[in-house]
């Protein structure tokens, strides 16, 4: 189904999908598993939380919704944009689906922008692909460099990415991703390099997007406070699969999956909530080397025998839904 096609049938049913789902999504390189049957819905209008330690898929995740996938990757399962198949699209409707349906705010700004492209060339390119004219593409760009805190927002469009600090140039990615309006919002870790001012001008900006819009972001963090306290659901992540899915005042207040617990006890809070700090034992583990069964287990004070013949399927328990044999367990 192309862009087009979509819009038409909304228009004609009155309904419109989710703004992303992807649905049971593997992923492998030569053999080597990289995601397992990973499941994320994001509503419209909806924050959605993605957490967990680094390398645990988060980002893969989040570019697959783009067709991002690495090269010779193999894909199975299901993704969608506002009803858009990705995995079956080709080279002209992905592109068609990321200059207006979809953006992505990268976590490395300077590998996401052209280094010998004028920031004025990258914020109105998109613009002007859509049709807009060069005058009024412009305006909406300098408009964007303001909303995101570029102060001389004029002079701006017209330095190279080189020009600006990592903080600076993160804001100009933002803007870049938010010129097209999109459907959906891969946010992955967009705040990263900002300082906490500016961080928070920059999520009331994206809430506001939401607000008018009806934009879906999926936002990829490290900061549980941060998404304890803009995200509507939570999804952790670990080893290539998800482990656990709340609200998220509930995923922080009663965790249901040990590693959800670990991650909580082993981050900080601003509020002076947790007084003690405590390390998750051993390593991260990417699927390929994941032990069989729960792929947490050789790091969790819960384990047992139980863990170890077969993955763990999500189920529901209370509110939320996680995979885990024991989750009563985890709340004593």
């Amino acid at each position: 189904m192309t862009v087009q096609d979509e819009t038409a049938l909304e228009k004609e049913s009155g309904t419109r999908p989710d703004a992303l789902g992807i649905g049971g999504l593997t992923l492998g390189i030569g053999g080597v598993p990289l995601l397992d049957g990973v499941t994320v819905r994001v509503g419209r209008g909806e924050t959605v939380g993605l957490v967990g330690e680094s390398g645990s898929g988060k980002s893969l995740t989040a570019r697959a919704a783009l067709g991002m996938f690495p090269r010779g990757a193999r894909a199975t399962g299901s993704v969608t944009v506002a009803g858009v198949d990705v995995l079956a699209a080709g080279r002209a409707a992905l592109r068609d689906l990321r200059r207006t349906r979809a953006s992505m705010i990268f976590q490395d700004p300077r590998a996401a922008i052209n280094p010998v492209r004028r920031v004025g060339d990258y914020l109105t390119e998109g613009l002007r692909a859509r049709g807009v004219p060069s005058r009024e593409a412009a305006a909406t760009a300098l408009e964007l460099l303001d909303q995101v805190g570029i102060r001389d927002p004029r002079g701006a469009l017209r330095r190279h990415p080189h020009e600006f600090s990592g903080g600076m140039l993160q804001r100009v990615v933002i803007a870049g991703a938010l010129s097209t309006e999109p459907d959906v919002l891969l946010a992955d870790e967009p705040t990263t390099a900002l300082d906490v001012t500016t961080q928070a001008e920059v999520i009331a900006l994206l809430k506001e997007m939401q607000r008018t819009r009806g934009t879906g972001m999926l936002f990829v963090t490290h900061d549980l406070d941060l998404a304890a306290a803009i995200c509507d659901r939570v999804y952790v992540m670990y080893a290539g699969r998800i482990v656990e899915e709340a609200a998220g005042t509930a995923l922080f207040s009663a965790p249901a999956h040990p590693y959800t617990k670990a991650l909580l006890e082993a981050s900080p809070s601003v509020r002076g909530e947790r007084t003690e700090i405590k390390a998750i034992k051993g390593r991260p583990r990417s699927l390929a080397e994941a032990p069989s069964g729960c792929a947490f287990r050789d790091r969790c004070p819960l384990a047992g025998e139980d863990c170890a013949p077969s993955v763990p399927a999500m189920r529901a328990h209370g509110t939320s839904a996680v995979a885990c044999v024991r989750p009563e367990e985890v709340a004593r």
